[in-house]
């Protein structure tokens, strides 16, 4: 009991820097979770949140049997993959290109002009998209008719929008991505590359034996971040785009967030969307601790815990 007292009187400073981290996760993770019994009740505003209706697993059993709740999974996780793997992918690819460029002038003003489109909110994004494809008025029918060809429907077709919501995200956070590798790059010890240089590698085969190996610690610890929240989509960027009451495009847009946002604002069932909730953070931790273990299996040292 000495020893701990003395070990954490010596960490005090980290400690002290630790509170408000440990503030925010206690007030808006931890307090709140009582609220979970939602999910399981029939709720009223009259009896409230304690006094309604204890239904079980009603609610759960109900998304199951209308089909909606494999709809929003599957459209969620898709997206979330497509977001993850492309994501990486090209954030990889881009940083490694940054650190070859030469010119420095050149690397900074390429760097800013990607990490510009990260500030751009989501609001704004949706009304120029809306601009380019709107039927009546878009920039894109307005090409269409110049040219004598018949304008689009967009906003009815669903089976585009898959294609323009995932150019959009990339567009957006790519670059910001990026910078994540190209610091871990920068710490690659100058040396290595300096010897391979000598050896007579080109640059194809530095990147391949060096800088690639080297970047996936990395790439695997922001992989298994980005797997818990595999079942949480990206509401801003769907909602700005899509919205979350165009019927006629839930079959490929409809994701879990824009389906509570529903339940709540539109259909008032906050038993509901707590249970869809409820689900989400559930499929995602089982997702966390599964990929951790197969990383464990695999490469102990590269596992969160």
């Amino acid at each position: 009991m000495q020893t701990r007292r003395k070990r954490l009187w010596n960490n005090r400073t980290l400690l002290l820097m630790c509170v408000p981290a440990i503030l925010f996760f206690a007030i808006f993770a931890y307090l709140p979770m009582p609220g979970l019994y939602l999910a399981f009740i029939r709720y009223n505003y009259t009896d409230g949140i304690f006094k309604s209706a204890f239904i079980g697993m009603d609610n759960f059993r109900f998304l199951v049997m209308t089909g909606d709740l494999w709809r929003l999974t599957a459209n969620t996780i898709l997206y979330n993959l497509a977001f993850i793997i492309l994501g990486n992918f090209l954030q990889i690819f881009i940083a490694i290109l940054l650190n070859e460029l030469r010119k420095k002038w050149f690397k900074k003003v390429s760097q800013t002009i990607m990490f510009l489109p990260f500030f751009i909110s989501f609001v704004i994004i949706g009304l120029i998209a809306y601009n380019i494809l709107s039927y009546d008025y878009g920039m894109l029918n307005g090409i269409l008719k110049t040219i004598g060809a018949d304008p689009v429907k967009t906003y009815s077709n669903p089976h585009v929008w898959p294609f323009i919501i995932i150019i959009t995200y990339l567009w957006q956070s790519t670059g910001y991505g990026s910078i994540v590798y190209f610091a871990a790059i920068m710490g690659l010890d100058s040396e290595i590359v300096e010897a391979s240089e000598i050896d007579g590698a080109n640059a194809l085969q530095r990147i391949r034996y060096i800088v690639l190996p080297w970047l996936k610690p990395t790439f695997i610890i922001l992989l298994l971040f980005s797997l818990g929240g595999v079942l949480r989509g990206n509401f801003g960027l769907f909602y700005n785009l899509v919205g979350a009451n165009n019927t006629s495009l839930y079959a490929t847009t409809d994701i879990i967030e824009t389906y509570v946002f529903r339940s709540l604002m539109n259909n008032f069932n906050f038993s509901m969307g707590s249970a869809v909730s409820l689900y989400q953070s559930v499929f995602g931790f089982v997702v966390v601790l599964t990929a951790n273990w197969l990383v464990k299996k695999t490469s102990p040292d590269n596992s969160l815990f």
